[in-house]
């Protein structure tokens, strides 16, 4: 799933374009980085633009907002920007040139929390019908997450 993806992407020490918030409640996404490293944008990634489909960080956005992400305005002057709850890798940590940097935010997207996936619900039509009336939505973890 979408949100199963982000997480492995945010924990990977591999990735540089996806990285936590300094609580650990929110990820940064710098998008110049992002299309670069995942979308496969202006360079030959081989095959990495698969693991979402698209070359558009539009239609990333699109996927987070319908799994009920939320968009929160970035303070450049901020501490939190560029760093993580894990040790940071040496140097390049704070190397955040390269596009827009985008704070994304889920109540069920934690550092730690990695069992609250399970309530990241992509926002059908469906769905949405239940959130209202105030049923539950869930579905289950990969088995590898049981």
């Amino acid at each position: 799933t979408f949100p199963m993806k982000l997480w492995l992407l945010v924990n990977s020490p591999c990735v540089h374009s996806v990285r936590w918030d300094a609580r650990g409640e929110g990820l940064f996404i710098d998008q110049g980085l992002f299309e670069q490293e995942l979308l496969g944008v202006g360079s030959s990634a081989a095959g990495e633009e698969e693991l979402f489909k698209t070359k558009n960080f539009g239609s990333i956005v699109r996927q987070l907002n319908l799994y009920g992400f939320h968009k929160l305005t970035v303070n450049p002057s901020s501490s939190t920007v560029g760093s993580r709850p894990r040790p940071a890798t040496a140097g390049g940590d704070t190397s955040y040139a390269d596009g827009p940097l985008h704070h994304f935010w889920n109540p069920y997207f934690r550092y730690d929390r990695p069992d609250l996936l399970v309530k990241i619900k992509r926002l059908t039509k469906a769905n949405k019908e239940k959130l209202d009336a105030g049923l539950e939505v869930t579905s289950r973890l990969p088995d590898d997450l049981q």
